[in-house]
C-alpha cells in the first residue's frame, strides 16, 4: 500500500503504521484521516496482519492535534459531520479493530492526537511525551471520542480537569492516572511496543478479538456482561480453544490458527 501521509509496513505480521507529517508535527488533516481509515480497515480484514503498531514520525510528536485550518470556518452542522465521520471511520474503527492496536506515543499527543492514542487498545509512552486535550482554548471540546474515552480511562473528575484546564501532562503523570500503560526511554519506545505485540500475538487470535469486544462493552451495564457471556460461549466453538486445551494438558506451547 502506498500513501501520501502515512507509512505502512508489515513486520512479522505486525502492521507498523507511522503518521508521516513530521514537519507539521503529524497533525491530522482530512487526507491523513482518510488514509488511516483505509489502513485500519485493511488491518482488520487481512489474515496476514495479527497486530497493529501506531506511531508518529520523528521524536517531537505522536500527533500534535488536528489541522485547524481545515475547519476554521465550519458551522454547527459541518462540525457534527466532521466529528461523526472521524469517529466512525477512524477512532471507533481502531477501538473496535479485532486485531490488537498499540499506540507508541513519542512527543506531543494533543487534541485529536491524544484521542487517537486513546482509541488504541494499549498505550506506551516515551518519557518525553506530553499529553493533553486543549480544545477549550479554541472554543471547542474534544470531538473524536475524547470526552468519553478519557473519562473511561482516568475517571470523570480527572477527565474534566484535563479538558477544562487544557493543561498538558507528563508521561509519568499519564502513567499514574492510568492514561498510558508504560513509560520508557525514547530509544526503547518502538522495541518495547513490538515486544508487547510479539507476546500478544502468541495468544489465540479469536480470543483476542472476543476480549476486545467484551472490554469495549464495559460500562454499558447489563449489555456488557451479556457481551462477555456471548463471546465466552463463542470461544468454545473455535479450533483455537481445542488447541489451547490440548496444549495445556500435553504441557506444550499452543499453536493457534485463528479458527
Amino acid at each position: 500500500m502506498t500513501y501520501q501521509n502515512i507509512l505502512s509496513e508489515l513486520q512479522g505480521q505486525t502492521l507498523k503504521v507511522t503518521i508521516n507529517r513530521e514537519q507539521k508535527l503529524n497533525a491530522l488533516n482530512k487526507a491523513t484521516l482518510a488514509e488511516l481509515a483505509e489502513v485500519i480497515a485493511f488491518a482488520a480484514e487481512r489474515d496476514e496482519v495479527k497486530a497493529v503498531l501506531l506511531t508518529g514520525a520523528g521524536e517531537k510528536a505522536f500527533v500534535a492535534g488536528a489541522d485547524i485550518s481545515e475547519f476554521s470556518d465550519f458551522n454547527g452542522v459541518q462540525g457534527e459531520e466532521l466529528a461523526a465521520n472521524g469517529q466512525n471511520t477512524v477512532f471507533n474503527a481502531i477501538e473496535n479493530c479485532p486485531k490488537p492496536v498499540v499506540a507508541a506515543i513519542n512527543g506531543f499527543a494533543l487534541g485529536g492526537g491524544l484521542e487517537l492514542a486513546m482509541a488504541c487498545h494499549i498505550r506506551i509512552a516515551s518519557a518525553n511525551a506530553r499529553l493533553g486535550l486543549p480544545e477549550v482554548t479554541l472554543g471547542l471540546i474534544p470531538g473524536y471520542g475524547g470526552t468519553q474515552r478519557l473519562a473511561g480511562l482516568v475517571g470523570k473528575g480527572i477527565a474534566l480537569e484535563m479538558i477544562m484546564t487544557a493543561d498538558m501532562i507528563s508521561a509519568e503523570r499519564a502513567l499514574a492516572i492510568g492514561l498510558v500503560n508504560h513509560v520508557v526511554e525514547p530509544q526503547e519506545l518502538i522495541p518495547k511496543s513490538l515486544e508487547m505485540l510479539e507476546k500478544i500475538k502468541q495468544r489465540a487470535p479469536l480470543a483476542l478479538a472476543a476480549a476486545i469486544k467484551a472490554v469495549n462493552a464495559s460500562g454499558t451495564g447489563k449489555s456488557g456482561f451479556e457481551t462477555e457471556i456471548r463471546e465466552f460461549g463463542n470461544c468454545f466453538n473455535t479450533s483455537d480453544f481445542k488447541e489451547g486445551v490440548s496444549a495445556f494438558l500435553e504441557k506444550r506451547k499452543p499453536v493457534f490458527g485463528g479458527k
